[in-house]
């Protein structure tokens, strides 16, 4: 197989290349072949990966045949270097932690390896998962495929990047703040944040209040298929999201009726300035969906209140600085300064001064906040925004290595991103759709807000504005 075409191969969906694998018109090891030799092209520059798994990979492969009854049997994925795999490093992207070996698969992992993806590398993200941009002081920064002086998003930068250039054709992300759905937008992809409980957290906890877990794709069938492969309660879980009627592919394929839609521009993060393109791109897709027989109505949720972002942090912060914490139990003795990037400092240092009272308060006010905004979209269908508030800032932007003002990144992070944390507050399910271009050619992203638990509606109304005005085709120039 030529470069070229193996280059064209990896843009293709998951289950085309699940097809040809089965059909015997293509062996995962060819599959794989071409996901490796794309790697070695591309990550000397983007550098999407942590550690690359070849042999293991290929191994694998070899043991897949056209008889092979698992749904996706062959395919490559990457997996976001915050999730177990066992007998590989896991490193949440901090020199903290060092090379820690991961004794078990994560509940994503397992259930990815069961459809018949084959892992063949881990993916970058900020140190512990903090930032909207992937720069981190243990394996640098990771490029967007689409320029490369510009960042690829976060958490889930590396994964984004990975896919946008056709490393991999899917890759495992997570979101507790918009880090599946900022790095979509900033790289051209679809990103879906699940309902909350959808997805279980096995084994290392029960239930997380802000995070949920899923893939980053090119098309909004490819995650509806996924997802129904990663939903579902593990034993011992503590709460979990209601089972679908129906699969998530199925509701994805169907055409949604009238829909009554709410369209809104207002930054939940006050005086944060918007980009007049993304303002442009909300209102050229509520002339979309117009066209497409659903109504529309110019409405502002509540969420501009001053002491969101305050709140916020107090909840985010500690769900952060656990992990902190459990790296210095496996470590064996208390964190430092120097062990880690100024922000991921003082953010840990801040939440360690937040007693039990105050953490578990904050998360009571969210509550309520989470509770206004779904029942403010309770009198619609869905509801859009702009998934982004600018453009993919560039490189060294947000800068998490600032020692004279380290959360002035955290800061900074909030007026690029302000759209997408308050769905993980209320837990509903929420998607980025990557439905336009700037003029310098950069993807321009809008976010589509569902109803709690009805992500394959959410899904249906993003595949028929994916068939309205597709993207899929669309690659960067590498």
């Amino acid at each position: 197989m030529s470069t070229a075409a193996g280059a064209d191969l990896l843009f293709r969906p998951v289950h085309e290349l699940a097809a040809l694998v089965r059909s015997g018109q293509l062996s995962a090891r060819e599959l794989v072949q071409a996901s490796l030799d794309r790697i070695a092209e591309l990550n000397p520059t983007l550098n999407a990966f942590v550690d690359v798994f070849a042999d293991e990979a290929l191994a694998e492969a070899d043991g897949i045949g056209a008889d092979d009854p698992r749904p996706f049997a062959g395919v490559p994925i990457a997996i976001k270097n915050n999730r177990a795999v066992s007998g590989k490093r896991l490193t949440f992207a901090s020199e903290f932690i060092g090379d820690f070996l991961a004794p078990y698969d994560h509940n994503v992992v397992a259930r990815l390896k069961a459809a018949g993806f084959i892992i063949v590398g881990t993916t970058t993200l900020p140190e512990w998962g903090i930032l909207p941009t992937t720069e981190t002081r243990r394996f640098g920064a990771t490029r967007n495929p689409w320029d490369q002086s510009r960042t690829p998003g976060g958490s889930s930068g590396g994964s984004a990047a990975a896919v946008a250039s056709g490393m991999v054709p899917i890759a495992h992300a997570n979101d507790g703040g918009g880090s599946i759905r900022i790095p979509a937008a900033c790289c051209g992809l679809v990103g879906l944040k699940p309902q909350r409980g959808r997805v279980s957290m096995a084994p290392e906890v029960g239930h997380t209040f802000l995070v949920q877990d899923g893939v980053l794709t090119r098309s909004v069938r490819e995650t509806a298929e996924v997802l129904d492969i990663l939903a579902g309660v593990e034993l011992g879980d503590m709460t979990w999201a209601p089972p679908p009627a129906e699969p998530f592919a199925t509701s994805a394929g169907r055409t949604p009726g009238r829909l009554r839609i709410a369209m809104s521009t207002l930054s939940p993060v006050l005086d944060a300035p918007i980009d007049p393109v993304a303002i442009q791109a909300v209102q050229d897709a509520a002339a979309l969906l117009e066209s497409l027989g659903h109504e529309i109505v110019e409405a502002d949720p509540p969420w501009a209140q001053p002491e969101l972002s305050a709140v916020f942090t107090a909840s985010f912060g500690p769900a952060v600085s656990t992990q902190i914490r459990l790296a210095e139990m496996i470590i064996g003795r208390e964190a430092t300064a120097q062990d880690m990037e100024p922000l991921s400092w003082a953010l840990f240092s801040l939440c360690k001064n937040i007693n039990s009272v105050d953490a578990l308060l904050a998360e009571f006010q969210l509550h309520g906040v989470g509770r206004a905004l779904i029942q403010w979209v309770a009198q619609y269908d869905a509801l859009l925004t702009p998934a982004l508030a600018e453009a993919p800032v560039t490189l060294g932007t947000i800068d998490p290595l600032d020692e004279e003002d380290p959360m002035g990144a955290f800061t900074r992070s909030g007026a690029f991103t302000p759209y997408t944390a308050p769905c993980n507050i209320s837990g509903q399910p929420a998607i980025s759709v990557p439905l336009y271009q700037r003029d310098d050619g950069l993807p321009l992203a809008v976010q589509l807000i569902g109803q709690p638990a009805e992500e394959g509606a959410l899904l249906a109304l993003a595949a028929q504005l994916e068939e309205a005005h597709g993207w899929a085709e669309r690659r960067p120039d590498l």
